[in-house]
């Protein structure tokens, strides 16, 4: 079976700058919360000195989290896994991060270079934090399901079936599955696979009513014959017995919107 090269879609708004203006919020929010209430030591110091060392901070912080979200969001599987997520982004931000109190906490308190002592005094704030900060970030940062509706009469149709090899022209889709750099597009003619992101597909998939189910899988709500649930998930059965998953972050939304 040979993939089909789609030409380029139009661009599509990606989420990453919501998750950095969302982490940047936050650490905003928590560097006024630890000024005003001298956290770690710092209550002795005027709380402009305060303020002035604990938002450069959390808000470095927070950038180098978002750096290291996108590297940890290509090994872990947010919906399934996203306690291991946070301890993944803990682990991988507290070294830098404790790294750069441990030199803002030398000339701004000490008012002298770091000294290497103090260094391993760091690290347990740091890593408290980072692993408070972690988990708001992962467990607020669950999306909701890009949803899809039917193009009312009058209005230009749907572009995505466009995407469709020659061979399934005008076949009725059924599913989009995110296979790496590909989609597989499952139809009631067959499947085959197309050289596109599944971000650019929603945007394109826009006229036809659907849901994205799972971060890897978009699903015409007229294809669903059968909800199965097992283990807190659940599985959408499709005509011609493709088998669709329901990722704990959506299961909330698509219920809502009566999917099941």
């Amino acid at each position: 079976m040979t993939a089909t090269l789609a030409t380029p879609a139009r661009p599509r708004v990606r989420p990453l700058g919501v998750g950095l203006a969302r982490g940047q919020a936050l650490a905003a929010a928590a560097s006024v919360v630890l000024a005003l209430t001298g956290a770690f030591g710092t209550v002795e110091a005027p709380l402009w000195l305060r303020l002035a060392y604990w938002i450069p901070i959390m808000l470095s912080g927070a950038l180098w989290g978002h750096v290291c979200s996108r590297l940890v969001d290509r090994w872990i599987d947010l919906d399934t896994r996203p306690w291991l997520a946070v301890a993944a982004l803990t682990a991988t931000i507290t070294g830098p991060v404790a790294l750069l109190v441990w030199c803002a906490t030398s000339l701004i308190f000490a008012g002298r270079g770091p000294s290497l002592p103090v260094l391993p005094l760091m690290v347990g704030p740091v890593l408290l934090i980072t692993a408070v900060m972690s988990a708001l970030n992962v467990f607020l940062g669950r999306a909701q399901p890009v949803q899809t509706h039917a193009a009312p009469t009058g209005t230009p149709a749907p572009r995505f079936p466009d995407r469709l090899p020659p061979r399934l022209r005008g076949a009725a889709i059924r599913a989009v599955q995110a296979e790496d750099h590909y989609l597989r597009i499952h139809t009631d003619r067959g499947s085959d696979l197309i050289l596109m992101r599944l971000s650019d597909a929603l945007d394109e998939l826009e006229g036809l009513e659907g849901s994205q189910t799972h971060r890897s899988w978009w699903v015409a709500r007229d294809a669903v014959r059968e909800v199965a649930r097992g283990d807190g998930r659940a599985t959408l059965t499709l005509d011609g017995g493709l088998t669709a998953p329901v990722s704990r972050r959506y299961a909330r939304a698509l219920r809502a919107a009566g999917w099941y």
